[in-house]
């Protein structure tokens, strides 16, 4: 008989749905990777899971397929995992989720939303194999891996099961409808309202956060009715593997058939986003990467509602500050958590020219550049607990772009990146960050810094003054995009401005950080991340509107029957 996931977690999803409404601080999972929380062989059994992965045909069982996907995956950290996949073409991953959406769909919201509170159960279950999956793809370092690709990433999930499972439940799912008359009894309907899912959901991931990035809209298709086609980057498809087969294991347990979730890996040398992404069967689209290929889907993928989180110019906005060091060091951790291979990451930092005021004597722009390098140093002198911050570099990719950027900046580099070694992973890739020194208004600056420069690469812009800096950060957020801007000042009427700025470019405001909140880190449940806004991203993790177009509610009505007459 298959299992009632709705009832085993009803207080779950009810308190999902209450604290995204309230937006303060909760979640269900454990974000340290500790025994006490997990268990006393978790950590172990994880490890030996993911271990026991490599060097395999990936065990989906009963997953279609024609062939196999050879090994692709690298770990940044120096080895090759050698884990192969099934490989479905994307013709007949669309045919296939088709064929297994029927009865997913007529299931009832509470019951799509008990199965996904369920996967992500297992997954939560599962967060040290999917670390060992993560640092191992993504280069991430060891517990930013756990939290991040685990807990972090579940939250995530729920939150987007939270966000769904709510608004289809917003309308009632049977009324009547009386209608009063000038003569005789009322004009009655009795009307049914049913959400509907668009149909195929593909989710195309990316290299750097592929659960945390990838289960919000995995989850809100689900829970909307909706088959998803998982289409892992050719880098990072472990983690997401592991993924597709909890997902499908609770689906069979559940009486729904497992290909209601799909792995869709790509061989070598093949692009099989664009064919998935176009499909005239697909009806959503979740895709988090490039600009250039999150605009080409915007534009082509017609057919489908589509959902990219692309690049932009992150911007820190200096004014003043009564915490010179606390803002120092909380920016340079923020350039520095994972070799700034985030899309949260600073890369603009606004400084006026001839100075501005601190608690530790005024400062100039070229002195503040100084300082920031300073305040890398410190943070990132002992190369073991560097690794632990930095981990590795993700790919060639933004190694190159590393490269390049120390070529033609030469001269202008206020601190230059340094090369280290991680004694545990001799063979890593790992890099501290680049602080070049720019100015605003320059020609071959401003080309520079309008351009997005993804990993360790920064930027000390001097301004004319604070003002110039806000209509810089306005200006420059409104064309080109950005995910997070911050301003540092003592003084409320530059606050206000900076409040202003932000709302006119539709970004996100961190003010004054100086503790241990870094303007990088988004918190689920209360953090939005990405507004749809500005250029960067045309969704929001998670709202209401990251879910609705997922669904339509269809309406039956027919007349009610009369109403028996009262006996005396």
């Amino acid at each position: 008989m298959p299992t009632d996931f709705h009832a085993r977690h009803a207080d779950l999803l009810q308190q999902a749905a209450e604290h995204a409404a309230a937006r303060g601080y909760w979640t269900p999972y454990p974000e340290t990777p500790s025994t006490s929380a997990y268990g006393t062989e978790a950590p172990h059994q994880g490890e030996a899971a993911f271990r026991a992965l490599l060097g395999n045909p990936f065990p989906l069982e009963g997953h279609p397929g024609a062939g196999t996907v050879p090994a692709t995956e690298f770990s940044p950290y120096g080895f090759p995992l050698g884990v192969s996949y099934p490989y479905l073409a994307p013709d007949t991953a669309v045919t296939t989720a088709k064929a297994a959406a029927t009865a997913w769909r007529a299931a009832s919201p509470d019951t799509r939303a008990g199965v996904a509170a369920e996967i992500l159960a297992r997954l939560n279950a599962a967060s040290f194999e999917i670390a060992h999956a993560v640092q191992h793809t993504t280069g991430q370092p060891f517990v930013m891996a756990f939290q991040a690709g685990g807990p972090h990433a579940q939250d995530r999930g729920l939150e987007a099961v939270a966000y769904a499972w709510y608004e289809q439940k917003r309308h009632p799912a049977t009324t009547r409808w009386s209608k009063p008359q000038r003569r005789g009894g009322p004009l009655a309907m009795d009307k049914t309202y049913t959400p509907v899912g668009r149909g195929v959901a593909v989710l195309i991931a990316c290299n750097t956060f592929p659960t945390w990035n990838g289960y919000p809209g995995l989850f809100a298709s689900l829970v909307t009715g909706n088959p998803v086609i998982v289409k892992p980057h050719r880098r990072a498809v472990l983690p997401l593997a592991i993924t597709v087969r909890i997902a499908r294991e609770v689906l069979a347990e559940a009486g729904f058939d497992p290909d209601v979730v799909l792995l869709a890996a790509q061989r070598p040398g093949e692009r099989t986003a664009p064919a998935l992404a176009t499909h005239p069967d697909v009806r959503i689209v979740d895709f988090t990467g490039s600009s250039e290929f999150g605009d080409w889907l915007e534009t082509n993928a017609r057919q489908a509602a589509v959902h990219t989180e692309k690049a932009g110019l992150n911007t820190v906005l200096v004014d003043s500050t009564d915490d010179y060091a606390g803002l120092l060091r909380n920016l340079a951790f923020s350039l520095a958590l994972y070799s700034g291979q985030m899309c949260t990451t600073p890369q603009n930092i606004l400084v006026p020219r001839e100075g501005f005021t601190t608690d530790q004597g005024p400062r100039t722009a070229d002195e503040f550049a100084g300082d920031l390098g300073t305040a890398l140093d410190n943070l990132l002198g002992d190369p073991a607990r560097a690794a632990g911050t930095l981990g590795a570099i993700v790919n060639e990719g933004v190694l190159n772009g590393l490269e390049e950027a120390a070529t033609v900046l030469d001269g202008r580099i206020a601190h230059p990146s340094r090369t280290l070694v991680y004694p545990e992973h001799p063979e890593a890739v790992v890099r501290t960050p680049l602080v070049a020194r720019l100015d605003a208004g320059a020609g071959a600056d401003e080309k520079t810094y309008t351009s997005e420069w993804f990993g360790p690469v920064s930027f000390v812009i001097g301004t004319d003054s604070t003002a110039h800096g806000l209509r810089l950060l306005r200006d420059t957020v409104r064309r080109h995009g950005a995910l997070t801007a911050s301003v540092y000042t003592t003084d409320t009427e530059v606050l206000e401005g900076a409040r202003e700025a932000a709302l006119d470019a539709g970004v996100h405001l961190s003010e004054n950080l100086t503790g241990a909140v870094f303007v990088n880190q988004s918190a689920a449940f209360s953090d939005f991340h990405g507004t749809a806004a500005n250029p960067a991203a045309n969704a929001a993790l998670t709202d209401p509107a990251f879910v609705t177009g997922r669904f339509s509610v269809v309406q039956s009505r027919r007349h009610a029957p009369a109403e028996e007459p009262a006996h005396v």
